[in-house]
């Protein structure tokens, strides 16, 4: 005869196997130790690697950088296109999938990404499942299941929090970009979801069998140990749901403040419940919550740094520009360096000030007291920082909410209006493009904002005789002819810098001309073209002329990147190609 089941259920308490919980939290902890550390030592590779080419090539006529041209690893390129740079299926990846306007499913992870996350998620499972089903009472597999999930999600809420920081020490050490994080945060996510969901199942089984739905229940509220448990795995329910891509881009402020407050009280919850259990995972939950204050009090002290000094606090202006775009210029109150590449978050005191964007710093000036303003051609010098103050410019497209707000008011006033507004950052610019005797860079619309600042930098290091790059090619695909009103004052000064004659190449192209007869080349070095580019023919032309080592590079909408991402790996051959992509798919 079976014995009941309130006894088999006292029978398997306590029998959850803790040392082999212990030995998988190692083994994921060492796994991704393992991951990061690989990935460290390949970049430290790869910037020792560019650094020779750099001084190698840097001096050197565009006629002599045939060694660097051809890839030294002939199993380098096959590699690049067919894991590295491939779409998880034929070509689409960073273009969202719409079922409307308004209605966004999201992008697909590349391939290389979706192989780690299976190889991640199967290992989990395994973890999972990896219980003694050899035991008769069912219940005991229950006690067993509920520790290794509880113990599985705690372990990896510290990557969740981790990658979900943008001050996460890993973005510059590895030279991995945010966007790649987020993406595996979110992933990350799921899976610690997934096991909060296993676990009170665990819990509610076995519960439900010994005194039914209404005392389980009960203890929802009666008992500090279940009821935190229990609420907190109801936070992080409803952080999954509201967290799903339609309702995530549809209304992303509202998505972000919920899951602030949502990831905040599962984290208190989890905290009560695994104090007042005295489990062991309760250090790792306070780690957790350590490395989320410590991303925050970050996050102030950048914001402190950039926008506050003795001589006053950050203001801004904001003019109104043809095709609902808003041209920001703030003026920060000491020297902030900024490299190629970067973006910040901005934040408006008069409009939303609660809320902070991303955005790609288009250009950068510095001003030294007593002196006229300087450009980063010339450095500054120590004595000079001490004293100087930085203008930094932003192309913001009127988009919803926050932007819209912002280019509304500045369209009241021609000469534009000041406000008050903060400056987080600067992020990223960790692709250093100074190697590369080739450089190609795509731009979509405001996604010229990332690339105008590489080809400063670039033509400023070629007259200093600093960087490999001795061919320059920037195509930018715009809708009208007014959308060069945008950046209309850097790419002045731009055609005014000494010798970009020798390097730099730019090519225009207008998709929506209202007379294509307009569209006139204004020399040879920037011509302009009515329709879209043939992206494939134009970079095949490129590599048919390429110096050294090649970079291309894209900013812009996600269909444009899947392009260049294509075309760049249709002339993977026997020559250096590098790819990267600038995107922010939250």
């Amino acid at each position: 005869m079976d014995p009941s089941p309130s006894l088999q259920i006292r029978q398997a308490d306590g029998t959850e196997d803790k040392p082999l919980n212990m030995i998988f939290k190692d083994v994921i902890w060492w796994t991704l130790g393992i991951v990061a550390l690989t990935v460290l030592v390949v970049r430290i590779l790869e910037i020792l690697w560019a650094k020779l080419r750099q001084v190698s090539a840097m001096s050197q006529p565009r006629d002599k950088q045939a060694y660097w041209k051809v890839s030294q690893w002939n199993w380098m390129p096959p590699l690049k296109k067919h894991l590295i740079y491939a779409p998880l299926l034929h070509k689409r990846h960073n273009r969202e999938f719409r079922l409307s306007t308004a209605f966004n499913v999201g992008t697909l992870p590349s391939r290389l990404h979706t192989l780690l996350l299976l190889l991640y998620v199967g290992s989990n499972i395994a973890y999972l499942i990896a219980l003694n089903w050899s035991v008769e009472n069912k219940f005991a597999i229950c006690a067993e299941l509920r520790g290794r999930s509880g113990t599985l999600a705690v372990v990896n809420m510290i990557p969740l929090i981790i990658l979900a920081g943008r001050n996460n020490p890993l973005i510059p050490l590895l030279k991995v970009s945010f966007d790649t994080y987020n993406l595996l945060h979110r992933w990350m996510g799921r899976i610690v979801v997934a096991e909060v969901v296993v676990h009170t199942i665990a819990w509610a089984v076995p519960a439900v069998a010994s005194s039914g739905w209404s005392a389980a229940l009960a203890k929802t509220y009666k008992s500090i140990f279940i009821g935190s448990g229990f609420w907190a795995a109801v936070a992080m329910m409803l952080l999954l749901l509201l967290a799903v891509s339609p309702f995530r881009h549809a209304f992303y402020e509202t998505f972000l403040n919920l899951h602030i407050i949502l990831a905040m009280a599962s984290l208190i919850g989890t905290w009560i419940h695994c104090a007042s259990g005295d489990l062991p995972a309760l250090p790792w939950v306070v780690a957790v919550v350590g490395l989320w204050m410590a991303d925050r009090l970050a996050r102030l002290s950048r914001l402190l740094f950039a926008n506050w000094s003795s001589r006053g606090f950050t203001d801004a202006l904001v003019e109104a520009l043809p095709g609902e775009v808003s041209r920001v210029t703030l003026y920060l109150p000491r020297y902030v360096s900024i490299q190629p590449g970067t973006h910040a978050y901005l934040r408006f005191w008069g409009v939303r000030p609660w809320e902070s964007h991303p955005f790609s710093v288009a250009w950068v000036e510095y001003d030294a007291a007593n002196s006229l303003p300087t450009s980063e051609k010339e450095p500054l010098t120590a004595v000079d920082r001490k004293t100087a103050s930085t203008s930094v410019s932003f192309i913001i497209g009127a988009q919803t909410g926050m932007t819209r707000m912002l280019y509304n008011q500045a369209s009241k006033s021609s000469s534009g209006i000041r406000a008050r507004a903060a400056m987080e950052g600067p992020y990223a610019g960790h692709h250093n493009l100074d190697s590369y005797g080739h450089v190609v860079l795509f731009a979509g619309s405001t996604g010229i904002t990332h690339q105008i600042s590489h080809v400063r930098h670039l033509l400023e290091g070629y007259n200093e005789g600093m960087v490999a790059t001795r061919r320059l090619t920037l195509v930018w695909i715009i809708r009208t002819y007014e959308t060069l009103e945008w950046v209309r004052p850097y790419m002045d000064m731009i055609l005014r810098i000494p010798n970009r004659k020798d390097v730099l190449r730019i090519q225009v192209f207008v998709t929506r001309p209202q007379n294509p007869r307009d569209i006139v080349s204004a020399s040879s070095t920037v011509k302009m073209f009515p329709g879209r580019p043939n992206i494939p023919l134009l970079l095949v032309k490129e590599v048919q002329d390429q110096i050294g080592a090649m970079s291309v590079s894209v900013c812009g909408p996600g269909g444009l990147a899947d392009d260049v991402r294509g075309a760049v790996r249709a002339v993977q051959g026997d020559s250096v190609i590098d790819f990267i992509e600038e995107s922010f798919t939250w």
